[in-house]
């Protein structure tokens, strides 16, 4: 099994790049996450996970290990093939994919392209604990349930902020402050947006 690869950068495109690695060029298919990280020099370090089919042999690649465990995680929920994990790890960051896992949010996992209702509460079925314990994180489906979060977002919404940006303050706010009223959500999350 090929896990890293460390070379010459030959092609760069958003999807897949050419390693040149002792004079073999290895197509490694990527996330725009990692996309976003490939430093614009020569020489670059991807750590790997080599997926063989019937017919295809598919070398994918991430700037860390922790984005590779996500994508591991994600293909191991039946439904979710390589190409749909991929493309959630392009739309949201591997902390966001683990922390919208470890919250239930099933609405940002459903916003991805391609993950319809069924897929999405699969994955979370699926990995929830398995996140939770892997990466010692405390139970946080308080903030996918606060009703106070959901009005704050919905009004937040209404006044015209983005969802996604205003959903991620609020679940900070939340956060720190888990009795926090409507009123002083939508104050905390206006300050910040």
């Amino acid at each position: 099994m090929i896990t890293h690869l460390k070379g010459r950068l030959v092609e760069k495109n958003p999807t897949v790049v050419v390693i040149e690695c002792n004079g073999v060029g290895y197509e490694v298919q990527i996330s725009l996450n990692t996309f976003s990280k490939l430093p614009d020099t020569e020489n670059v370090s991807l750590f790997t996970h080599f997926l063989v089919r019937e017919d295809a042999q598919i070398l994918y690649g991430f700037s860390s290990v922790f984005e590779r465990e996500m994508f591991r995680m994600l293909i191991s929920v039946s439904g979710v093939g390589a190409s749909t994990a991929r493309t959630m790890l392009s739309s949201l960051s591997p902390e966001q994919v683990r922390e919208s896992i470890a919250a239930e949010d099933v609405a940002t996992i459903q916003s991805i392209k391609g993950i319809g209702a069924k897929t999405a509460q699969r994955v979370i079925v699926d990995l929830k604990d398995r996140i939770l314990k892997t990466y010692g994180m405390t139970d946080v489906s308080v903030v996918s349930s606060n009703t106070n979060r959901d009005e704050a977002l919905s009004a937040l919404e209404t006044l015209g902020f983005a969802r996604k940006a205003a959903e991620k303050v609020c679940n900070a706010i939340v956060k720190e402050q888990p009795d926090a009223s409507v009123e002083d959500i939508i104050k905390a999350a206006l300050k910040k947006l």
